[in-house]
Formats: C-alpha cells, structure tokens, sequence
C-alpha cells in the first residue's frame, strides 16, 4: 500500500513538473506582460535586447536586438528538446513565408551549450524544422526573463512601436497566431 501511495505521488509530480515545463497554455493581449520591464529581474532584462544569432538558414552569426526597431516582431522561444517547440516549428514556418516581408520572425533558445549539446546541434536542429529566420542564442535566459516565459514553446507578438500586443505559452494555434500578427500591420 506504500509503494502504490508512493508511485501515485511521483506520477503526480512528475506530472506537475511536465506541465510546469511546458508552462501550460495561455494567450492574449498582455498589458502587464513585460512591455514596462518592472517586474524584470534584473535591469539588463528590459526590452529592447540584443541577442547573439547564429549562422543558420535565414540567419546569419551576429547580433539581434528584439523587438525589431520600427517593424513588428514575432518572438519564438523553444528548446531542442521540446516536442511543442517542433510542432511549433511548422505553423511559424507557414506564417513567415505568409508575412516574413512585413514582419521580423525570431527564435530564441536558452539552452547551455556543453553535456553533448553543441551549435552544430541547435543549427542541426533548425535545419531539420525547416527554419529560414533569425536564430538567436541567450544562455543566460535574459529574454526569458524580460517577457517573463513561463514555459516553452512561449510566442510574443510586438507591434512596431516595440509593445508586447500578445502572448502564448505552450502549442499556438496557427490560427491565432496569425490573427495576433494581423492586428500589428
């Protein structure tokens, strides 16, 4: 009877810890999302932020600061290892060949290289989803922090002035998605 009391609650917290991991789901508008920094844990996690990119397809090795000054932004943050990520990988594909003339498409991932993950990984990685836009790299999860993501994948949409208009953690509906880009054009 111990063991079975035991088993339930670890399946119950490894359930707890997969849903916190993939940060349920939740969009829409957001006043109080990041667009003011206030909450932000540090000053360096305020918008707008550079991020190192990645030599990749769509991307070249450099610097990109997010939000994209003066166009609007799609803001993608994943990880190699989520399965939502991928799946989130063909509607923003879709999307980006749909608006990638008026609208700036970033991913973004936070993982640390080392422990067998490397760049070749990520850029394996992008090429196998079929990514064609600017790749970004922040390992100390500043921008995490400066959108306040709570999971991934986590989407934001900025409209041209650099104001977040919309957010969505977990798997977006492409739908959706592209509703949120509409209202920044």
């Amino acid at each position: 009877m111990k063991r079975r009391r035991y088993l339930g609650a670890l399946a119950a917290t490894a359930g707890l810890a997969v849903a916190g991991c993939l940060g349920g789901s939740t969009d829409g508008p957001t006043a109080d999302a990041a667009s003011d920094g206030a909450d932000a844990a540090s000053d360096d996690s305020t918008l707008p932020l550079s991020v190192e990119t990645l030599d990749a397809p769509g991307s070249t090795a450099g610097e990109a600061t997010i939000p994209t000054d003066g166009q609007p932004t799609v803001l993608d943050l994943f990880a190699t290892w989520c399965a939502p990520c991928e799946k989130q990988m063909e509607s923003l594909g879709r999307l980006h060949d749909e608006f990638g003339d008026d609208v700036a498409f970033v991913s973004v991932t936070n993982e640390r290289l080392g422990g067998g993950l490397g760049i070749d990984d990520i850029r394996q990685w992008w090429v196998d989803n079929d990514g064609d836009w600017t790749l970004g790299h922040d390992p100390e999860s500043t921008l995490m922090r400066a959108v306040r993501a709570g999971g991934l994948p986590y989407l934001v949409v900025f409209d041209a002035s650099g104001e977040i208009t919309w957010t969505h953690r977990g798997l977006a509906s492409e739908d959706n998605l592209r509703e949120a880009i509409e209202e920044t054009l």
